[in-house]
Parts: structure tokens; sequence; C-alpha cells
């Protein structure tokens, strides 16, 4: 796969975050987004657990069920959650709660069957999974295994659910995106996603168990100007995850909840004062351990309701469209 030059990469990127940036002052509204994941993640709800390594789509019930009432509350306040979910989900007996939360009117997206990184540099390094039984690769090249990726989870979608996914996320996230990677452009687009959800940029989370320094806050808010919605060259469009999530939080930095809502109350505060997007990035698989009461997801609610008319709760699709239309 070809690269862009350094010099061509980072205009690329200047030129694509100042488009959005530069029409702030024809945006009336700040989009809010708050998205989840729907997988399981090592060390959770027990330090000690790294099993969901192999088994990203074996969901505990804690998870689904938090995830269903995340959905409810964020309904109550006019809103919804953009879900993604990992295709092995669809090998469980039951669905209803994934069903209810698709009734409730919000979107779920695909995000791989097994979680595979699609920048691998070959097929055994796509997902823990593969490294441990590499015969289930099945003497497949990475744009093969990946595009199966893919197209399993629809599939499993429509079987099971009865849709199309609303919109591909990349598991882990990049810190260009999919830039240097034009090949995983065309994969997804010939997927039929014209948006994929694929950029997190870098970030320090500070000393393990310390409260982040002003400065570290400041950092991460900066951080929101490189990630804002932009179009490659192939025509995809990325809306990128913004800094922090809950794995960086949480299982990076060891972070208490308060300094969470701390970095998110900052974040979404500077989102709607410069009219821009913000991507929330969470999973029900962490939050019921580390969230219980549902505080962020209340929060960011109430933070765009007190905006008014400066402010609304966004799914990713609204702001790809946004990003096309500039």
């Amino acid at each position: 796969m070809q690269c862009l030059s350094r010099t061509s990469r980072r205009s690329f990127l200047a030129g694509s975050a100042g488009g959005w940036l530069h029409n702030t002052a024809n945006q009336k509204k700040a989009r809010i987004a708050i998205t989840l994941d729907l997988e399981m993640a090592r060390h959770f709800p027990t330090w000690e657990q790294t099993n969901w390594d192999y088994e990203k789509g074996n969901l505990n019930d804690e998870t689904k069920e938090y995830a269903v009432a995340a959905a409810r509350r964020v309904k109550r306040h006019g809103g919804r959650i953009h879900f993604f979910v990992v295709g092995r989900v669809f090998e469980q007996e039951s669905m209803g709660w994934l069903q209810e939360i698709l009734r409730e009117g919000h979107p779920v997206g695909n995000h791989t069957y097994n979680h595979v990184n699609l920048t691998a540099s070959e097929p055994t390094k796509l997902q823990y999974l593969f490294t441990r039984a590499p015969w289930l690769v099945c003497g497949r090249t990475v744009e093969q295994v990946v595009m199966d990726e893919i197209s399993m989870t629809t599939v499993a979608m429509k079987t099971r659910l009865g849709v199309k996914p609303a919109g591909f996320r990349a598991p882990y996230g990049f810190d260009d995106g999919l830039l240097a990677y034009p090949a995983v452009q065309r994969l997804v687009l010939s997927q039929g996603f014209t948006w994929v959800s694929s950029k997190y940029v870098s970030h320090p989370t500070g000393n393990p168990g310390e409260e982040p320094s002003s400065d570290l806050y400041q950092t991460i808010l900066r951080l929101q100007d490189r990630s804002q919605p932009f179009v490659y060259p192939s025509g995809l469009v990325e809306v990128p995850m913004c800094p922090i999530s809950d794995v960086n939080a949480f299982r990076g930095g060891h972070w208490k909840l308060e300094y969470f809502l701390k970095a998110t109350r900052l974040a979404v505060e500077r989102a709607i004062a410069r009219r821009t997007a913000f991507v929330f990035l969470a999973h029900p698989a962490i939050l019921y351990v580390k969230d219980p009461r549902f505080e962020v997801v209340e929060l960011m609610c109430a933070l765009v309701g007190d905006a008014g008319p400066s402010a609304t709760l966004a799914d990713l699709g609204t702001i790809a469209s946004l990003a096309t239309a500039r």
C-alpha cells in the first residue's frame, strides 16, 4: 500500500481540519455524538481478565444491560447513541436486547467480525485470535481477511436483525486514520460504506493513577482540532473519534471517574463554544464497571441541553454528511 509523503500528509491533514474549522462561523450547532462499541474489553471487569482478546464478541449480560439502559437515557434527552458491533456478537442466542436498541431508533454500525486491525502487515497480526490459531486465516491475504471480516458482519446483521449496518468503525483507531492506506479506503468503499470512523489521535494520559495536570487536559483539548471530519482523496469521509476514550483513561491512565468526567466536560464545552464536532468513544464493557450510574452519558446530554440552539446530539451519519457538503 502506497503512503503519501510526510509533507503531503501534513498538508492534507491541515487542510482537512481547517476546512471544517474555517466554516464554524456558518455552523449553527455543535454536533455531539455519543458512540459505544459493543465488544468485551481486556482487564474488565477484573484486571486479570485477558480472555476477551480472543472472545471480543462474547458479551456478558452486564454489558448488554448497560448498553440498553444507556440508550434509554439518551433517548429521553432527545438523542440517539451510535453503536458499533463486532460480528461475533451475532453468534449469541438472543438478540432481543439489540433489537430493542434498534426499535428505539439508535443506529448500529459494523465493527468487523473479530475486531481486526485493518492496517496489519500480515494476516496473523490482524487479531490475537489469528496469532494463536493461524489456520483460521486459511491462506488468505490481509486484504481478503479484512474484506471477509466486514462483509460477514454485514451479512450477520441482515440475518439476525434484518437491517444493514449504519456506517463502519475500524477497530483500534489510528493517528492519521486511513490516510496512509488508500487500498483500505477503497476496500471500505467497495463494501458500500461512504464514511468510516478510524482516526483516533494519540495523546498522553499522565502518570498512572495520578490526577491529570491542567496542561494534560489542555493538550487533549487542543487535539480536538485534529479530530474533525474530513474527506480522503478517495472520497471516503472520515469521522474521527475524539480523545479521551474510556480505554485510554481507565486502562492506560488508571484515571478515576472524576478525571474522565472533567475531560469529557471540557471537550464538550469546547466543541459547543467553537461549533465543532465531538465524537465520544466508550465501551459498555468498561463503563458498567467504572461508571455504573451513567454519569458521563448524563453529563453530555445535560451540556447539550443547556446549550440550547448552539448544540445538538447527532449520529455519525449526520456528521459525515456535513463533511461531505463542505
